[in-house]
């Protein structure tokens, strides 16, 4: 689950981690008074979006307006909301679709002396997390790991123990950190690996993460993601959730009980399983074909579920064709069967359907579907299922 900064950064307040002073503003008069409550200076307006390279993103209807603008009055500050808000910020996140923004943070402006990165993630090779900071902060860390790896210094940390003193000793010195510095980077750096744990965090990442003239670590940036499988433990983050920001089609699924995440290929998939469903989706592309979505229906899928699932992937118009791919284990190859033919007698399809079914009773499975009257096309074998897809989808 994805958070906007403004929210992350309240988070981050609470955990003890320094960030500047700021406020939402949801019209151009909210942004003009957070302004002259912040005090007189330089202050910077930020769209609120679930994306990054705000700062270089530009908006499709002001193409000078940027996602990140410095601001010196009140007035200015009201100008820039009023070109952000109702407008379209295209990111190299976000694609040429872009997001509308709703809403921006006013923040105060700091001293700088120098940029940082942080980002924390889990390493599911070490089986822990990792904190990792580099001297290249301000710049996009994607290309700072294939350009220059070696200005990324990693530190791996026992969830349960935190991160130690002499690990934050080992990256202050790697930095270039002393003094007042160093002391500042150990309160925020700990601080930072102890929310990352307790808040079941998925990705922290600050960019940049400031150092001031007097020697203070600062939050300038901050995107957080969780785990959305365990924010029952965490209501209070839950609320946080945005669900404008997220692909309609997506949460309408997850309301299904479905897993599914839309992708920009014209082959639907619908399968029962996480693995099957990649596989599915890998032999699909091998055999020349554009996967659409990632679908997992569960191993228990009803005719409802069946019936949501063939809506949700047939409101995409750009899917050609349509694969689905059932192992029966803990549900019998027959039930699918009858889910299918009643899915599709009630959505009414106007694509291919190409369906492969394996497993326990197939073989009814299968004489339930040639006898069903509908016009679906059977496959033996995923090879076969894949490449039957591929030829509907390029006749499409």
């Amino acid at each position: 689950m994805k958070i906007h900064e403004f929210q992350a950064k309240q988070l981050f307040r609470k955990a003890g981690i320094a960030v500047l002073e700021s406020q939402v503003a949801r019209t151009p008069e909210e942004a003009s008074a957070a302004y002259n409550k912040l005090g007189s200076g330089i202050a910077v307006v930020k769209a609120q979006i679930h994306a990054g390279g705000r700062g270089k993103g530009t908006f499709k209807e002001i193409p000078s307006q940027h996602g990140v603008q410095l601001v010196k009055s009140a007035a200015e500050a009201a100008e820039a909301a009023k070109n952000m808000l109702g407008n379209t910020l295209v990111t190299i996140q976000t694609g040429d679709e872009g997001k509308t923004v709703s809403q921006v943070l006013i923040e105060s402006g700091c001293n700088i002396e120098r940029e940082l990165y942080l980002g924390i993630v889990l390493d599911r090779a070490a089986s822990m997390p990792v904190l990792m900071v580099s001297t290249e902060g301000g710049m996009e860390i994607e290309k700072v790991a294939e350009e220059t790896p070696d200005l990324i210094y990693k530190e791996h940390f026992d969830p349960a123990l935190g991160l130690q003193a002499f690990q934050v000793r080992k990256l202050c010195k790697k930095l270039g950190l002393a003094g007042s510095a160093a002391k500042s980077a150990h309160k925020f750096m700990t601080a930072m690996c102890r929310l990352f744990v307790s808040a079941d965090c998925a990705i922290v990442e600050i960019n940049p993460l400031v150092v001031t003239k007097d020697g203070d670590l600062v939050a300038l940036d901050a995107k957080v993601t969780f785990d959305e499988n365990a924010m029952y433990r965490h209501p209070d983050i839950a609320e946080f959730r945005d669900l404008s920001e997220e692909e309609e089609s997506e949460v309408r699924a997850g309301n299904a009980g479905l897993s599914y995440v839309k992708l920009d290929g014209n082959i639907a998939c619908l399968v029962n399983g996480a693995g099957l469903a990649m596989s599915t989706m890998d032999i699909i592309k091998y055999h020349g074909g554009e996967p659409a979505n990632f679908l997992d229906v569960g191993g228990g899928a009803n005719a409802a579920q069946v019936t949501e699932a063939f809506r949700i992937i047939l409101s995409d118009s750009k899917v050609k064709a349509v694969l689905v791919n059932i192992f029966g284990g803990i549900m019998q190859c027959t039930t699918i069967a009858k889910a299918l033919v009643e899915a599709y007698q009630t959505v009414g399809f106007n694509v291919p359907l190409v369906v492969r079914l394996e497993g326990t009773e197939v073989e009814e499975g299968k004489k339930i579907l040639r006898e069903s009257g509908v016009d679906i096309v059977t496959a033996d074998g995923l090879t076969d299922a894949a490449k039957k897809v591929v030829a509907a989808a390029s006749a499409a």
